[in-house]
């Protein structure tokens, strides 16, 4: 026989069998719905007229609403028993009203430990920890209120942070130890934390402008630097051996947050820090106006000892803790400079380099 008509297990009835009714069950899914209803005798359309006697269920839906939106403070989205609403999903000013915040149960900004913050870029960041807190209220970080939990134990660490931020104007706040943990988010905090606004970062083209005008232009970039503390020391290594101002990228690269601030000791509120969307396009714009861009790399050929551009104007450019200098930013670079260094240590800290051939343009420029 053709086909697969000997195959073991076929089959050799068919498949689909007679047709089985639904017993009536379908019956009333077949019958009519009765006549649609105009807008004005729906109880609730916006058109509703208020003539018609509302069914029970539908009253008590109303009801339960106009709590509701009498709670969360909005115009209610039914109409009033006999009236004629035309605020229906309106704020009662001919817009759309807009949707109440949700409450989170918490007062202040969440940073959860070992994870990105999903607040905005323009919010606000707690410091915690007594050490941190004592040494930005030392180096005069900006802040708007210290955070002290009820019942924690005094010591010359706290006295001296009341005292500080006392002194200074700053709002003391207390607490309980519950709600810090919820402004934290858990993260260690020993009983202080201290809020600290928003970075202000100098538009590039005035930092670029600024730098010029000393006769001995020097900028320091950085390429996708990620650790706040090495941007915290490149800039206090920068402000400390007479740059004119830092730029590194907006995304991949860390930002002037709370710890950067502690880092640099103070430094990022004297020396300008710009944040660029394309770092090359930025690089590219220091070449035109007349600086020597050179990128530091283990493997350049160039050692930072025999940096003869080192008198003119210059920008140094600091790659990442891990790849170093991408690819882009390397071939934008007029000269690749390596530190000398014994060999059984393949590279040094990205803040470290940094610092080491800030001084070594600083002796140079002093010599000449």
């Amino acid at each position: 026989m053709p086909g697969n008509s000997q195959r073991r297990n076929r089959r050799v009835t068919s498949k689909k069998g007679a047709a089985s009714g639904s017993g009536g069950k379908n019956k009333a899914g077949l019958a009519g719905r009765g006549r649609t209803l105009p807008a004005d005798e729906r109880p609730w359309h916006k058109g509703y007229s208020g003539t018609e006697q509302v069914p029970n269920r539908t009253a008590w839906k109303q009801e339960k609403e106009r709590k509701a939106a009498a709670a969360e403070g909005r115009a209610p989205k039914i109409g009033k028993p006999g009236t004629k609403d035309t605020t229906w999903g309106r704020g009662g000013t001919g817009k759309k009203a807009a949707k109440p915040a949700k409450s989170t149960g918490r007062s202040g900004p969440r940073v959860a430990p070992g994870r990105k913050s999903a607040t905005p870029r323009d919010a606000p960041e707690l410091l915690v920890g007594r050490n941190p807190v004592v040494e930005a209220l030392r180096a005069r970080v900006p802040a708007t209120a210290l955070y002290v939990a009820h019942g924690i134990d005094i010591d010359d660490r706290v006295n001296e942070l009341v005292r500080n931020a006392a002194d200074r104007g700053i709002p003391i706040l207390e607490v309980s130890r519950a709600e810090l943990d919820r402004m934290t988010g858990g993260v260690l905090h020993q009983g202080v934390g201290l809020q600290v606004p928003p970075f202000a970062y100098e538009p590039f083209e005035d930092l670029l402008a600024a730098s010029t005008e000393h006769a001995a232009p020097l900028l320091v970039a950085l390429d996708g630097v990620t650790d706040p503390r090495n941007l915290g020391a490149v800039i206090r290594s920068a402000a400390a051996f007479g740059a004119q101002g830092v730029f590194l990228p907006e995304r991949r690269a860390a930002g002037i947050t709370a710890t950067a601030w502690r880092t640099s000791a103070g430094a990022a509120a004297r020396l300008p820090v710009s944040q660029v969307t394309n770092l090359t396009r930025a690089i590219k714009a220091c070449q035109q106006a007349g600086f020597i861009v050179v990128g530091l790399d283990a493997d350049g050929e160039t050692d930072v000892y025999d940096l003869e551009a080192a008198v003119g104007p210059l920008v140094i450019v600091v790659g990442s803790e891990g790849r170093g200098l991408s690819r882009l930013v390397g071939e934008t670079c007029d000269l690749r400079a390596s530190i000398p260094m014994a060999s059984t240590v393949e590279s040094l800290n990205a803040s470290v380099a940094a610092a080491v051939t800030l001084a070594e343009v600083t002796r140079r420029r002093s010599a000449a």
